[in-house]
């Protein structure tokens, strides 16, 4: 479960971290290489996430947006440069017995941007209730 207590901006600085991890660690599994963030992740990345939080910590909206959209642009163009064998493809990589691939590492990104699209969707309907 992701932290519920971030604030809008927090989601944005962990998308925009995100996009930029997937592209490193996917390049790493190519490698034979368990992904960065999996060393030491802490409960559910909280120590990854941090950083990420941390690290973008922009309060201006037009300006987390722009490195949001700039970010999935380049992982947009990251993913259309694999080969499609290579997506399901085990390069021997595990973490906690599971095999790592490119394709499960991207379901988990694509299922956070459902969950926090929902967090997004609710705090709209939220504060236009108010």
């Amino acid at each position: 479960k992701i932290n519920d207590r971030w604030s809008p901006r927090d989601i944005i600085a962990h998308l925009i971290g995100w996009n930029r991890h997937i592209i490193k660690g996917s390049r790493q599994i190519t490698n034979g290489e368990l992904p960065f963030y999996d060393i030491d992740p802490g409960e559910n990345y909280c120590n990854v996430n941090a950083v990420l939080i941390r690290d973008y910590s922009s309060k201006d909206k037009r300006e987390l947006i722009k490195t949001l959209n700039e970010s999935a642009q380049d992982l947009t163009q990251f993913l259309r440069s694999i080969e499609p064998d290579a997506w399901d493809r085990d390069f021997g990589v595990k973490n906690a017995g599971q095999v790592i691939t490119i394709r499960n590492t991207m379901d988990e990104l694509i299922e956070d941007y459902v969950h926090h699209t929902k967090q997004i969707e609710e705090w709209i309907v939220n504060m236009t209730a108010l």
